[in-house]
């Protein structure tokens, strides 16, 4: 088993499955819990809710994540969350982890103490009652811990009391109320307080000769504090275009608005909770108590103010302060009646109600920080806008055939609306049942890039052997606006809103590329706006990066009227491939630049021969959702072939001498010996090992239910696969969505 880590990279990439199995790979859950998750056991059934609460009359789901990277106290976390608000588990995950660069939080908290109150009107010498109180304070003491002696022998208990004195607001004569401070240890203990109160109301009055009226627990738990620290290196704040110091000055500025005014502190403290109440939710606890406790605590001293303090140390670090009052549980009803909770809490792994507790404090002043960069650098709307884009789609009800292509639309609307979604719907709808193209997506045909399988020929291709490649019938489309200063680059489909920094200290993995294009054209001074349309999936094998390229440089090419050749666009792309891959053969650009199936071989000039199968071949595209690193596997295989390259010669001669009979297995229409040769093919790619479990698991499940022949596609490590299907393609995609890959059906004609 792996060691316990709460750094799981690309984790959001993967498909759900994937990430449960993950999760169970790195033991943070069980077999038992894992099992649990993928028959989705442990959803809420309508008869234990019906045992919950009354009336019920069924039950609401809400998204479980996981906040990742997480080092509190130097102990690692991976954090369960309850929310359906997009972007608070990304935004926590990626705030996490510049902390942790930092060394982490640093939380630390009181004793888990929750006020019992007892009310008492009605006192005729108000100083002989408060006197006799203090007096038979151990008395009152015993009574209350005699009801609950279980929590006495853990350590618990009632252990101290309070008398406050207030004078009536109409006027009716001073109430006195005792405050029961009870340590409920790892409960929540409303149940437990409130039973305290009234079991020592009968004594009360008689100690102090008023009438006892309310008798009831308090929510402002200020004696149950967590207070969270954590310190930024100011170079770990550096991106998206700005300098360390830029975003660590904004941060403060706007914590300081916080700190004066309460209409902005309102909205500062509600971010906060936005990562408190997801883990509160998310184990059993009881958000409203938290929230009140919070926002009471925030309006101490008469003057509503934020939770959280932001300011710059003698070395001119960031650093960030949070004190919040925080009473939580970790055992009691919600953990038996709901198995999530159960599942949650083993997950978490926190041994005890303050340690929990400690955790919320660092998710809350996590939440904080990544809410204040976001506002310090590109604004909260700029940076969510695909994310917000879906979560509108998802509300209108958009079906998943068309859900990317409605969100897409919806962005480029700039309406990011409900009654736009569902226009929009409408319109995709009609123009698929009617065939048509509007005269927007004739414009964004023109700035294409097409995606690519190889069928024969991956990482020999490097080496002077040839290739046998065919495009993906789905391109990469592109369109440039004018805007007023920058460059900005959004695809959708892919999470990416991003500006162009080549001058930032830590540049993104788009922004090298894109600087070559635009330095190449001459175009680095012009502000736009590059919108990409993606269908091919990023890092599949799918030649994506260089679909990317072309499409990107087809739009400057129509938009600033550049009048670029075939033969230009290429080599502009090919110069992208470079920085993207290192050693790239040149089949992605020229197969994302031609879009049609052909045999290549790199040199001087490369051998381009188009291939026009007699008849049109079948393949299902099987996608693992693992990223696939081209660069990473070319370099992998380089060191090998350095090392062993006689042997590595002879396999890439083997490759290429079955790519050429697969050449004439297309024109003679053989299938089934272009099947074998896929086969074989794959042996060879595996023995580079190039391959993973989730590519063979995929090449199994194809050849069982029918494939003549499947293999991996482009770099490998992940990825995809193409499976040779003439006549149960169907079959295949069934039995691979039923594994939790996705499938795509493609034609070579």
């Amino acid at each position: 088993m792996l060691s316990r880590m709460s750094r799981i990279p690309d984790f959001y990439k993967l498909s759900v499955s994937q990430r449960v199995r993950e999760v169970h790979a790195r033991g943070l859950i069980n077999e038992t819990d894992y099992l649990t998750l993928v028959r989705g056991d442990h959803t809420l059934t309508v008869k234990t809710a019906d045992k919950m609460i009354e009336n019920v009359i069924g039950v609401m789901g809400l998204p479980v994540g996981l906040g990742l990277n997480f080092l509190i106290n130097d102990k690692e976390y991976v954090v369960p969350l309850v929310v359906e608000e997009p972007s608070i588990v990304a935004a926590l995950s990626a705030a996490a982890k510049i902390v942790r660069n930092g060394g982490g939080f640093d939380a630390s908290s009181t004793e888990s103490i929750l006020i019992g109150q007892v009310q008492v009107v009605g006192v005729s010498h108000m100083a002989k009652a408060r006197s006799e109180l203090e007096r038979r304070k151990q008395e009152i003491l015993n009574l209350a811990n005699s009801l609950h002696p279980n929590m006495v022998a853990r350590g618990g208990g009632a252990k101290d009391t309070e008398v406050h004195t207030h004078p009536s607001p109409t006027g009716g004569g001073d109430m006195l109320v005792i405050h029961l401070l009870v340590d409920t240890c790892d409960a929540m203990g409303a149940n437990l307080v409130n039973t305290m109160c009234e079991g020592v109301a009968a004594l009360v009055e008689t100690i102090t000769g008023g009438k006892v009226f309310l008798r009831i627990l308090s929510n402002l738990t200020d004696r149950a504090l967590v207070t969270t620290e954590c310190v930024i290196p100011v170079e770990y704040l550096a991106g998206k275009g700005f300098d360390g110091e830029q975003v660590r000055d904004g941060i403060i500025v706007a914590s300081e608005f916080a700190v004066v005014d309460p209409y902005r502190a309102a909205t500062h403290n509600k971010g906060i909770m936005n990562g408190v109440d997801a883990v509160a939710l998310a184990t059993g606890n009881d958000w409203r108590a938290i929230e009140a406790a919070a926002h009471a605590h925030a309006a101490r001293g008469g003057h509503y103010s934020s939770l959280s303090r932001w300011s710059k140390n003698d070395r001119g670090d960031l650093v960030g302060w949070m004190e919040i009052p925080m009473k939580v549980g970790t055992v009691g009803g919600p953990l038996q009646s709901n198995p999530t909770v159960a599942l949650n809490h083993r997950i978490l792994d926190a041994k005890s109600a303050r340690e929990l507790a400690e955790v919320m404090g660092a998710v809350g002043l996590a939440q904080n920080f990544a809410a204040l960069r976001a506002l310090a650098t590109e604004g909260i709307q700029h940076g969510h806008m695909t994310l917000h884009a879906r979560s509108v789609t998802t509300a209108a009800g958009a079906p998943a055939d068309i859900f990317d292509t409605v969100v897409e639309r919806l962005i480029d609307s700039g309406d990011i609306k409900i009654w736009k979604a569902n226009e929009i719907i409408e319109e995709v709808r009609q123009l698929s049942a009617a065939k048509k193209v509007t005269s927007q997506e004739t414009t964004r045909a023109l700035s294409a890039g097409h995606g690519k399988i190889i069928l024969l020929g991956e990482h020999a291709v490097v080496y002077g052997r040839h290739a046998i490649a065919a495009p993906v019938p789905l391109a990469i489309q592109a369109q440039i606006e004018d805007i007023e200063t920058g460059i900005e680059l959004m695809i959708p489909r892919w999470g990416v809103e991003q500006s162009l920094h080549p001058e930032a200290k830590d540049p993104q993995s788009f922004d090298q590329p894109l600087a070559t294009i635009l330095e190449k054209l001459d175009l680095s001074d012009r502000a736009m706006r590059i919108t990409v349309f993606a269908n091919v999936p990023r890092a599949m094998g799918l030649g994506g990066s260089a679909a990317v390229a072309v499409a990107i440089i087809r739009a400057m090419d129509d938009h600033f009227r550049l009048n670029l050749s075939d033969e230009a666009v290429n080599g502009l792309a090919f110069e992208c491939e470079k920085v993207a891959h290192g050693t790239p053969s040149g089949i992605d650009n020229t197969m994302a630049t031609y879009g049609r199936p052909l045999l290549y071989r790199r040199g001087q000039p490369p051998l381009v021969e188009p291939i026009k199968p007699s008849v049109p071949i079948r393949l299902v595209i099987g996608m693992s959702g693992i990223e696939s690193l081209t660069a990473r596997m070319v370099a992998n295989v380089r060191k090998a072939w350095q090392r062993n390259n006689r042997l590595y010669e002879q396999i890439f001669d083997s490759i290429d001498r079955l790519t050429l009979e697969a050449v004439k297995a297309i024109h003679n229409n053989d299938m089934e010996h272009l099947g074998d040769l896929m086969n074989v093919c794959q042996g060879q790619l595996n023995s580079l090992q190039v391959s993973s479990w989730e590519i063979e698991e995929m090449i199994q499940l194809a050849r069982r239910n029918g494939a003549l022949g499947a293999k991996l596609t482009g770099g490998g490590g992940g990825g995809s696969i193409i499976a040779l299907c003439p006549e149960n393609a169907g079959d295949v995609s069934i039995a691979l969505e039923g594994a939790g890959y996705q499938a795509m059906e493609v034609v070579i004609e």
